[in-house]
């Protein structure tokens, strides 16, 4: 399928073009004009960790504010259930999901097996939304709590007071251009942040357990007062599990995990096919990052409400969404606290960073594929540009609020991972895995039930995720019909019978007939010679070879093409091939049959009865419809070279 030579590309599109291998696709056509990408090598499984964990690791500066406004004295023990859903619930359930889907579709891709057609796709697209809404938010919520952790400084309060939308905008900003740079600069920073980080909040930890253990009235007034307000231990856990709904933010990072998977080295044995390695360090990814935020989460729920007057932690007080901060300050005094803040500020901001990475590895996977996205969009700089600049958006929108953000973040978050639980339940039922099935059953009630009770508690989540998710399908199906007419075949395979065919007939003129199958018996072929040698006024002597498409699944967009060639009743040869569009299917054959032989092909086709834009929507959503002027458009854009345009013919 030669297209006539192209002038060759500026230097700003070869630099924005050049980062499409960064992201560890799968290598292989992506289109009719597209080259093979070169294997992406990954990193090692635990620097891949850092940039997942900045995600994962950062809800430490505010988680445990947060679980002491929703639980009060009841903190320590609302976190150590969180814990035990992490550890026993959506632990094994990424794990599965990384085993199920290891190039870094998630739960979506095992999901979108289930479905095919057109419901198929709006089910991922609806996917994607919240997906969309997720990560999105990760970026600009984390932006904006870094902002406020800039402001809110004891130290840079009056001078920044009223530049927090300004702030957040320069930090998402910063991020888009760390990707822009180039992927592996993005680890790096995230390996740098989190080792930092990590280790300041051990040094807090350390000191914050010394005071309560030196304080020995500390854990005795914290246990009495809890037994005052809740009585038992049931009745404890019971208000635990309410309040679970507004512990969950944190478990975004095992999204991300799966959805950065293919950056993961994994062994040298490894293929697209079957990347055992990948699937075992990526299992090490999941279950390391778990085990250390679970161990964080813990010990620092209890030291700050043990240590932190309640006051404190609400609007206003010091402690107020920056808890281990607060505690920085009071016992380890103003340098270390400043430190303290600057890396809790670096780890906020760069949160989005693992986001980032899980757009851009999840979105060009399904868009382009479907049609619903230019080719640019699997290039790894174009969609930095836009995730960046909806990014500014979504900011601007919520005016750098991270209380506004929260409903959406959770949302999102809290769909994908029931999603993720019903996926693999799913699959460990097909593969009759008994206990497993049970077991991810009970995950994805739990799972729902959360999900549930965050909407019925913040409402404004879902509707800011239907927003994406409209946003998603609008534009998809706008870039689906604007390239309806682009040549979507990527390769053309001729079997035995049917390169005979054309080897046959380039001697003299290519003559094809599109038929649609109908009764393929004997009259049918006859008469359609029949009508096409009177509606062209052409001698007896001319023969043809009819062309017969059947239409798949006609909502997928790329795909390649297999041509079978037959001798029906001992007379009529036939070209047989199967497409999601027949104009597109027959376009390649004819493009194909060209470039072959250095003969231009002629195809004869019938006017299709029937309203043309009746016609061109069932072309549009279903690959039929007006077959012949839809084919001659297909080949004018393919080849803008008349006189090398195989002809199409209609009477």
């Amino acid at each position: 399928m030669a297209i006539t030579e192209q002038p060759p590309p500026s230097r700003l599109r070869t630099w924005m073009l050049e980062g499409l291998s960064d992201m560890g696709k799968q290598g292989g056509h992506t289109g009719p004009h597209a080259q093979p990408e070169p294997p992406h090598k990954g990193q090692r499984w635990w620097r891949v960790m850092c940039l997942t964990g900045v995600d994962y690791f950062s809800t430490l500066g505010y988680q445990p504010g947060i679980a002491a406004l929703a639980a009060g004295l009841l903190s320590p023990v609302a976190t150590i259930v969180l814990v035990i859903v992490t550890l026993a619930g959506a632990l094994p359930v990424y794990r599965r999901v990384a085993e199920e889907s290891p190039h870094g579709e998630g739960s979506i891709a095992m999901l979108e097996r289930l479905l095919t057609f057109w419901k198929g796709k709006l089910f991922v697209l609806t996917l994607l939304g919240f997906a969309a809404t997720d990560f999105l938010i990760t970026i600009t919520l984390s932006a904006a709590d870094a902002s406020t952790h800039l402001v809110e400084n004891p130290h840079l309060t009056s001078t920044l007071h009223d530049k927090q939308m300004l702030i957040t905008l320069i930090l998402v900003a910063l991020l888009g251009a760390v990707f822009l740079k180039g992927f592996l600069e993005a680890i790096g920073v995230a390996v740098a942040l989190v080792a930092v980080y990590l280790a300041l909040n051990v040094v807090v930890v350390i000191v914050g357990v010394w005071h309560v253990a030196t304080a020995g009235h500390v854990i005795t007034d914290w246990s009495s007062a809890l037994t005052a307000e809740h009585g038992n231990v049931f009745a404890m856990v019971g208000v635990a599990l309410l309040v679970f709904p507004k512990l969950a933010l944190g478990l975004s990072g095992f999204e991300t995990g799966v959805a950065v998977m293919p950056h993961v080295q994994g062994d040298e044995g490894d293929t697209e096919e079957d990347p055992r390695g990948r699937i075992r360090d990526t299992k090490k990814l999941l279950t390391a990052a778990a085990l250390i935020m679970s161990v964080f989460l813990i010990a620092t729920s209890f030291i700050t409400t043990l240590l932190i007057p309640e006051k404190e932690f609400e609007s206003g007080g010091q402690a107020n969404g920056r808890a281990l901060a607060y505690l920085a300050h009071e016992y380890l005094g103003g340098t270390f606290g400043t430190v303290y803040d600057v890396s809790t500020i670096a780890i906020l901001w760069f949160a989005g960073a693992s986001a980032m990475a899980g757009l851009l590895n999840l979105m060009p996977r399904y868009l382009p594929r479907y049609g619903m996205a230019p080719h640019w969009a699997r290039a790894v700089r174009p969609m930095v540009i836009v995730f960046t600049l909806v990014g500014f958006l979504v900011t601007w929108i919520f005016d750098a609020d991270v209380d506004a953000q929260g409903g959406a973040y959770a949302t999102g978050v809290l769909v994908l991972m029931s999603s993720a639980a019903i996926a693999v339940t799913i699959a460990a039922r097909r593969a009759q895995q008994r206990g497993w099935t049970i077991g991810f059953a009970v995950v994805s009630a739990v799972l729902l039930y959360v999900t549930v009770a965050n909407v019925v508690e913040r409402p404004d989540g879902v509707k800011i995720g239907a927003c994406f998710i409209a946003g998603i399908i609008l534009i998809s199906l706008l870039s689906r019909l604007a390239r309806a007419f682009e040549l979507r075949v990527t390769s053309v395979t001729l079997d035995d019978m049917a390169e005979r065919f054309v080897r046959d007939m380039a001697s003299r003129k290519m003559r094809f007939i599109a038929n649609e199958p109908d009764q393929r018996d004997k009259a049918e072929y006859r008469d359609k010679i029949e009508q096409i040698r009177a509606d062209n006024d052409m001698p007896e002597q001319e023969d043809f070879v009819f062309v017969e498409v059947t239409v798949t699944d006609p909502s997928e967009f790329e795909a390649s093409l297999t041509v079978r060639g037959e001798v029906l009743h001992n007379r009529y040869r036939v070209l047989t091939l199967e497409s999601s569009s027949v104009p597109n299917a027959l376009a390649a054959l004819l493009l194909h049959v060209r470039d072959s032989t250095s003969c231009t092909p002629h195809m004869y086709f019938e006017w299709t009865e029937g309203n043309p834009f009746a016609n061109f929507l069932r072309f549009f959503l279903f690959g039929q419809g007006e077959v012949a002027p839809v084919t001659r458009e297909v080949l004018r854009e393919a080849e803008p070279d008349r006189a090398r345009r195989p002809r199409v013919h209609t009477g």
